[in-house]
C-alpha cells in the first residue's frame, strides 16, 4: 500500500459517534463551533491586517456578508470532509496536524478559485488584494486551530502530571555519582513507576545551590535540620552498589530518624528493562546485615562436583536446597535429593526440574535414622561427595523432645557418616552451627556430639573418607529463623517478641554459607572443623527496631516490642570458638579451621549406643545426662536440665 493510500486511510478512519462513556471529552460538536469561531477570527484578522496596510483606502470584502458565508461554508465542508474534529484533542498527533493543514489549504485554494471565477464571470471582485488575504487567512487559520489544539493537550498533559505526582511518593536519591542520576534519569523516563523524583541527597557541602536533572540537591545537614513535613518527601531511594556498608547505615540511621522511607533500586539496566527482578522496592533489614560475601574462585570446586553423583540430605530445607542449586551449577552426574518432609521435598523437585532440566536428579522422602533405608542409596548410587544438611535445630523444641535430636543429630549423623566410610565416599561434609560450641542445650549437644563422632571416625583403620564440619550462625531467612518470624509479627501489628534486651547473634546469608559448605568440601583434607568470620554480632533488640521502622511503623508506638524471657536452653551470645580451641589459618584470610579436642572412637561410639538406646525408651533425663557425658562443657541453661549439673 502506498504511503498516500495510507495517509488517506489514516484520515477518513474513525467515527464521529460520541457516547456516554466519552462525555469526559469535548463533544465533537463543540469543537466543530470552536474551529469556525476560528475561522471567522481568521477572516477578520486578515481583512483588518490589510485594511492597514492599505490605510483603509479600499474595503477588502465588497460584499462582506456573501464572502464571510462563502469562506465558513467552505471551512466547514473541508473540516467535514478531513474530519479535524473527530479526534480527542487532548490525544492529538501528527495525522490531526495534517488533517488541519490539508482542510485550511483545500479551504483557501477553494476561495481563491472562487474568488477568481467571480472575478472572470462578472468583472468585479469578491475580494479586494485576494492573494495577500488568502496568504493571511491560511497562516491565520491554521496557526489558531494547531494552537488551539496544542494548548489543549498541553493543559490535560499538565493536569495528568500534576494528578501522577500527587499520587506518586516524592522521593529523594541518594547520591550525585553518574549512576545515582542514571537511576533517577530511569525512574523519572518510566512513567508507570510510582514515584516522583523530588531531587537529590548527597554527604558533600558545595552542590546545595546546584541542581540535577532540574532537581535541588539536598546536602545532609539540611536533612538532619529539617522535619519530614518541611521536606516535603516520602522517602529516599538508593542503589547498594554506590555506598559502602558503613555509609549505608548512617544514611538509614537518618533517614529512619527522619521517618522516611527507604527503597533501594536494581541495577540501572534492570529498571529500564522492567524484568521482574527488576523493580524497586523497600529496604530489607538483610540489606543491612549483608557483608561482602565469602567467595573463592577455586577449580577444585567445580573439580569435586563435575560428573560425580552427590547426596545432599535435609535437601529440601533453607541450607541444602541452596546447596542443590549450588551444586547444580558444577554439573554432576547425579544429585540425589534426601529429606522427610514431602511437601518442600516435592517444591524443591518441582523448581530445580524446571531450573535444571538437563541435570539428573533423584529425589528420595526418607528418614536418616533409618540406616536400612539409607543403605541402599549408598549401594545404588556410589557417592562421590555426601552434604548432610539434614538435622533438628529448634532449641525449645528439642529441650522439650531431646530424644527426638538423638535419634536425627546423633543417629542419623551416625549412620550416613558410617555409611559413608564403608562404601569410600570421597569426601562428607556436615554441617553444624554455633550453638555446638560450649552447649547451653540439647540441640547445640547434639550437634557437637556429632562432631566428635564424625571427627573420631576420621581417624580409624581402613576409613578412606575426609570428613569435613562446617560451622557457622544465624542464616538469615532460613525457616524458623529470627527474621521471617518479627516480619510476620509486624504484617499482624505486633506486638514484636524478644527474649532479651542484651541478647546477641551472628549472621549471615543463605548462599554465603552454603558457599562456605562447598569450599570447605573441596579444601579440606578431614577432621577439620572449619569456622569463618562472622563480623560483627548483632544486638536482636536494634535488629528488631530497625525493622519496624523500615516497615513505615514506629516502634513502641505503632508496634510494641516484649520481652518474654530467655527459652529454655537459650543463651545470650553465641560463640564460634571453645575456649580450648584453636584456629590455624587457611589460604583466606576470613576462613579458619578449629582445632576443638577431640575423642577416640571406641569411646564416642560406646556413648553414642547408650544414648541411642536411652532414647528409644524416651527417658528424657537419662539422654540428657549422657549427652552431658559425651559433652562435658554442655551445662544447661534456664533449663529443667540444670539440676543435672549441680
Amino acid at each position: 500500500m502506498s504511503f498516500r493510500r495510507k495517509l488517506q486511510k489514516r484520515i477518513y478512519s474513525g467515527d464521529n459517534l460520541v457516547s456516554l462513556n466519552d462525555i469526559r471529552y469535548l463533544p465533537r460538536w463543540l469543537i466543530l463551533v470552536i474551529d469556525v469561531g476560528f475561522l471567522a477570527l481568521s477572516i477578520y484578522f486578515s481583512c483588518y491586517l490589510i485594511e492597514q496596510l492599505t490605510f483603509g483606502t479600499e474595503q477588502v470584502f465588497p460584499y462582506r456578508t456573501l464572502m464571510y458565508g462563502i469562506i465558513i461554508g467552505l471551512g466547514v465542508f473541508y473540516m467535514f470532509v478531513y474530519r479535524t474534529y473527530a479526534g480527542i484533542i487532548r490525544h492529538s498527533t501528527f495525522i490531526d496536524l495534517f488533517k488541519l493543514f490539508l482542510a485550511t489549504f483545500s479551504t483557501t485554494v477553494s476561495v481563491g478559485i472562487v474568488s477568481f471565477s467571480y472575478l472572470i464571470t462578472t468583472g468585479t471582485r469578491l475580494i479586494y488584494m485576494s492573494v495577500p488575504f488568502l496568504i493571511i487567512f491560511f497562516a491565520s487559520s491554521f496557526i489558531l486551530l494547531f494552537l488551539f489544539r496544542l494548548s489543549v493537550k498541553e493543559f490535560f498533559h499538565i493536569i495528568r502530571e500534576f494528578r501522577r505526582s500527587s499520587a506518586r511518593k516524592r522521593i529523594l536519591v541518594l547520591g550525585i555519582d553518574q549512576q545515582s542520576v542514571a537511576m533517577a534519569r530511569a525512574v523519572l523516563d518510566n512513567p508507570n513507576l510510582p514515584y516522583h523524583i523530588a531531587g537529590f541527597v548527597t554527604q558533600r557541602t558545595d552542590s546545595s545551590r546546584a541542581s540535577l536533572l532540574g532537581k535541588p540537591i539536598y546536602s545532609r545537614a539540611r536533612i538532619e535540620n529539617s522535619t519530614k513535613q518541611e521536606l516535603f518527601i516520602d522517602g529516599v531511594l538508593l542503589m547498594k552498589e554506590t555506598v559502602s556498608k558503613q555509609e549505608m547505615n548512617e544514611w538509614v540511621n537518618l533517614f529512619l530518624e527522619k521517618d522516611l522511607q527507604i527503597y533501594k533500586s536494581p541495577s540501572v539496566q534492570k529498571l529500564r528493562s522492567g524484568e521482574q527482578d527488576g523493580n524497586i522496592r523497600s529496604l530489607q533489614i538483610e540489606d543491612l546485615l549483608n557483608r561482602k560475601p565469602i567467595k573463592i574462585e577455586n577449580e577444585d570446586v567445580r573439580k569435586r562436583h563435575y560428573d560425580k553423583s552427590i547426596l545432599i540430605t535435609g535437601g529440601a530445607g533453607s541450607i541444602g536446597s541452596e546447596i542443590v542449586r549450588q551444586a547444580a551449577l558444577f554439573d554432576p552426574s547425579l544429585i540425589v535429593i534426601l529429606d522427610q518432609a514431602e511437601t518442600p521435598l516435592y517444591e524443591i523437585e518441582m523448581e530445580m526440574r524446571a531450573t535444571y532440566p538437563q541435570q539428573a536428579f533423584k529425589f528420595v522422602l526418607a528418614d536418616i535414622s533409618n540406616r536400612h533405608r539409607i543403605e541402599r542409596l549408598f549401594q545404588k548410587y556410589q557417592f562421590s561427595v555426601v552434604y548432610h544438611a539434614a538435622a533438628y535445630k529448634h532449641v525449645p523444641l528439642i529441650e522439650e523432645n531431646p530424644h527426638e535430636a538423638i535419634l536425627v543429630n546423633i543417629l542419623g549423623t551416625k549412620n550416613l557418616a558410617t555409611l559413608a566410610s564403608q562404601y569410600k565416599v570421597n569426601r562428607f561434609v556436615m554441617v553444624s552451627t554455633d550453638k555446638a560450641v560450649k552447649p547451653t542445650n540439647v540441640m547445640g549437644a547434639s550437634k557437637r556430639a556429632a562432631e566428635l563422632f564424625v571427627q573420631a571416625l576420621q581417624t580409624t583403620k581402613h576409613n578412606q573418607t575426609k570428613f569435613i564440619t562446617t560451622r557457622f550462625g544465624n542464616v538469615l531467612g532460613s525457616n524458623g529463623s529470627v527474621i521471617p518470624h518479627f516480619k510476620k509479627q509486624i504484617q499482624n501489628g505486633g506486638p514484636v517478641t524478644i527474649t532479651h534486651p542484651d541478647i546477641v547473634r551472628y549472621f549471615m546469608t543463605i548462599p554465603e554459607a552454603c558457599d562456605l559448605v562447598l569450599q570447605a568440601g573441596a579444601m579440606g583434607h578431614g577432621g577439620e572443623i572449619f569456622v569463618f568470620d562472622m563480623g560483627e554480632p548483632v544486638k536482636i533488640v536494634d535488629l528488631a527496631v530497625r525493622m519496624i521502622k523500615l516497615s513505615g511503623l514506629e516502634p513502641e508506638v505503632d508496634i510494641k516490642i516484649i520481652y518474654t524471657g530467655l527459652r529454655p536452653g537459650e543463651k545470650l551470645y553465641e560463640e564460634l570458638l571453645s575456649d580450648d580451641a584453636k584456629t590455624l589459618p587457611t589460604h583466606h584470610e576470613k576462613i579458619m579451621v578449629s582445632k576443638d579436642p577431640t575423642t577416640d572412637f571406641n569411646s564416642i561410639d560406646r556413648y553414642i549406643n547408650q544414648i541411642v538406646r536411652a532414647a528409644v525408651r524416651r527417658e528424657k533425663v537419662e539422654v540428657v545426662q549422657i549427652l552431658k557425658d559425651i559433652v562435658p562443657e554442655f551445662k544447661s541453661n534456664n533449663s529443667i536440665y540444670e539440676v543435672l549439673d549441680k
